[in-house]
């Protein structure tokens, strides 16, 4: 069996998208068969083949087991808007079973699966479930991105408290800086201090495109 990560963000558009990247391309690195896994994605565009996310396309693309799209993002939703009202507007009920499903067939194929979650850690997937309740199902440590910026120590506090009372193991951390702020040590000194994880990175504010990984190290597999 495989092992796994889990990839939360304090918030959404923190940049968990190109830390799963590069979390993937230095796991490849270390010689792993890295898969990848989008499991619920809104802001989908019609394809021929149907509904695909432009994040879920990336992780497909930097893993090194390519999985088919379906079998990546199961649940794919045109509106850009949280993925259980989306799922909601379509009549669909997205269902924890089917993703872990998922999930352990793209785990047969690969050492490693990188799994990028959608919005911040309590982020609703139906009427009683969260992202939350999918990391445990899962059963992967996780690892979370912060966007450093103003307000992101309560956010990653909080996230790292909730993700420590679900019993689950955080991994590490990651700091994306998304702007310049001229109190990014101080704000990445007070986060260290207080998460009893390791930081994988900081990774500096980059241009599109550009590869995260040359700032992160890999996490424990």
């Amino acid at each position: 069996m495989s092992s796994g990560f889990f990839i939360t963000g304090t918030d959404t558009e923190v940049g968990k998208t190109r830390i799963s990247v590069g979390l993937i391309e230095v796991l490849k690195q270390q010689g792993h068969r890295v898969a990848a896994m989008k499991p619920v994605a809104s802001g989908c565009e019609q394809t021929a083949t149907g509904l695909q996310n432009e994040d879920a396309l990336a992780l497909q693309a930097a893993a090194s087991v390519r999985s088919p799209y379906s079998q990546l993002n199961p649940y794919a939703f045109a509106p850009a808007i949280a993925p259980h009202i989306a799922a909601l507007q379509d009549g669909v009920e997205i269902n924890l079973t089917n993703l872990v499903t998922h999930y352990q067939q793209i785990a047969e194929t690969a050492d490693v699966v990188v799994v990028e979650g959608a919005g911040g850690w309590l982020v609703p997937l139906n009427r009683q479930q969260t992202i939350a309740d999918l990391a445990i199902a899962l059963n992967l440590p996780v690892i979370l991105v912060v966007a450093i910026r103003l307000g992101c120590i309560n956010h990653a506090l909080l996230t790292a408290e909730s993700v420590r009372r679900s019993g689950l193991t955080l991994a590490g951390w990651v700091a994306n800086n998304l702007t310049v702020d001229p109190q990014q040590e101080n704000i990445i000194a007070a986060i260290s201090e207080r998460i009893d994880a390791p930081c994988l990175g900081v990774v500096p504010r980059l241009a599109d495109k550009s590869s995260a990984a040359d700032y992160l190290m890999a996490p424990v597999c």
